[in-house]
């Protein structure tokens, strides 16, 4: 499956793209926002692309290879972002939190449950625990709550304690039916174990530390005008980005300094997808794009 970038259009218009300048994609994934910052900063502008993913690298590789020297690829989290980009030296920065096409279909990577795979779950599978060990080793209340607070679950001490008497549970398929047997398969517009697999996935990848710890460095490698994309997908880390993003702007917390804030919000109202993206790519319904601009 082709890996549609979402809010494409926006994300680029947004960035206000200047040939010359270094662009930061810290989510690089397949390369679609990449290439579209890439060919609109024809000809002399440059891209860095970080990701933790070596598949999704190596398809942007291929994608972006077209662009010659202008695009640099990093295997790397991005809050590896100071060990490689000057501070004040990025004309905007792109981060899109969203799970891609290639993670999403590929059994082997444990990511989703329309197909039986391992659970793994991991974005580099040099880090961490798999979502196998966290599943099979944590105590039930630990899991309980990791599927409370990330996966936003309801049933979440149901699911754990359901979790706990099917050990071991190795498959995405078994978990998906542990989950839907604890919960009752058809109550729900969605699959009853897709805030499961959300928890877990947030776990194994510490994905919001990881987005706290990076929104500070983005806005370091910023210069004065630059641009700070960044697309959600769900609640949690969207209310990190906006708080960040209302407390540089000045506006709200105890470092607020009206009289010297760093950031200006561009886009006072979430840009969400048009109808006819969610038609042409599902998976875009979610998403939530705030900008913010470097003072």
């Amino acid at each position: 499956m082709t890996h549609i970038p979402v809010l494409y259009n926006e994300v680029l218009d947004g960035l206000n793209l200047r040939p010359g300048d270094l662009y930061i994609d810290g989510t690089v994934g397949a390369g679609g926002h990449a290439a579209g910052i890439l060919e609109r900063t024809a000809p002399d502008g440059r891209l860095i692309g970080f990701d933790r993913d070596a598949v999704a690298l190596e398809a942007a590789r291929q994608r972006l290879a077209v662009y010659g020297e202008r695009a640099r690829l990093i295997q790397a989290s991005y809050t590896a972002l100071a060990e490689h980009v000057t501070a004040g030296s990025a004309g905007g920065m792109v981060l899109d939190l969203g799970l891609s096409s290639l993670q999403m279909e590929d059994p082997e990577r444990g990511f989703a449950f329309r197909h039986d795979g391992p659970l793994d779950m991991r974005f580099d599978p040099r880090e961490g625990p798999t979502a196998a060990e966290v599943v099979n080793t944590w105590p039930v209340d630990e899991l309980a709550d990791a599927l409370f607070e990330y996966g936003e679950e309801r049933h979440s001490r149901r699911i754990a304690r359901a979790i706990v008497a099917a050990r071991p549970v190795q498959t995405t398929g078994q978990l998906a039916e542990v989950v839907a047997r604890a919960t009752g398969k058809y109550r729900e517009r969605i699959h009853p174990a897709t805030r499961t697999f959300q928890a877990l996935r947030i776990v194994v990848n510490d994905e919001l530390g990881q987005v706290a710890e990076v929104l500070p460095l983005a806005v370091r490698a910023l210069v004065s005008g630059g641009r700070l994309a960044v697309i959600t997908f769900h609640s949690l880390e969207d209310r990190i980005v906006k708080r960040f993003f209302r407390q540089a702007a000045g506006l709200v917390g105890e470092d607020a300094n009206v009289s010297s804030p760093i950031l200006r919000i561009v886009n006072k109202k979430v840009i969400e997808p048009t109808a006819a993206e969610i038609e042409a790519n599902p998976r875009s319904r979610s998403a939530k794009l705030r900008l913010i601009e470097r003072l």
